[in-house]
């Protein structure tokens, strides 16, 4: 199954509740592996115009660097060109703030997405020109947590 974290901030929130109520139309038997969701997610994402540019795998990290134990845990960097290229050329210094993270987790045996908000994160920049790319940016990743 996939399930909303626990997010508080505004960054998440909007994330989170469309993720909760993907989880509450989906079928008990959705039961989806961590790795099958990676490879959907980014399936989904590249339906909607992005590249995932990074992907880091923070337990792996972890665990060759502190030799910690962790649940599964990604970060894909999401990125969709023309969006990204026309931040930049509003605000150049806006590439401090992209691209998009996507985390793919897992939680008490079950895997949560998560999405950060971009039109929470992009307003810091206060330019009105990023408004309507950060919310036409927030309805495509809305779109794919809604496809799952």
């Amino acid at each position: 199954m996939i399930e909303p974290g626990s997010i508080d901030t505004p960054i998440w929130e909007r994330g989170a509740r469309i993720a909760d109520e993907v989880e509450k139309r989906a079928p008990a038997a959705q039961q989806e592996l961590y790795g099958e969701t990676i490879e959907r997610v980014k399936e989904l994402l590249k339906a909607e115009g992005f590249g995932v540019l990074t992907e880091i795998d923070v337990a792996a990290t972890l665990k060759k660097k502190l030799g910690l134990d962790m649940p599964p845990y990604r970060i894909l960097g999401a990125c969709n060109p023309p969006f990204a290229h026309q931040a930049i050329e509003f605000e150049p210094q806006i590439g401090a703030l992209l691209p998009c993270n996507v985390v793919v987790r897992e939680e008490a045996g079950k895997t949560r997405v998560e999405i950060m908000d971009p039109q929470s994160v992009l307003q810091l920049v206060g330019r009105p020109e990023i408004a309507g790319i950060a919310e036409e940016v927030r309805k495509r990743l809305e779109r794919v947590l809604v496809a799952l």
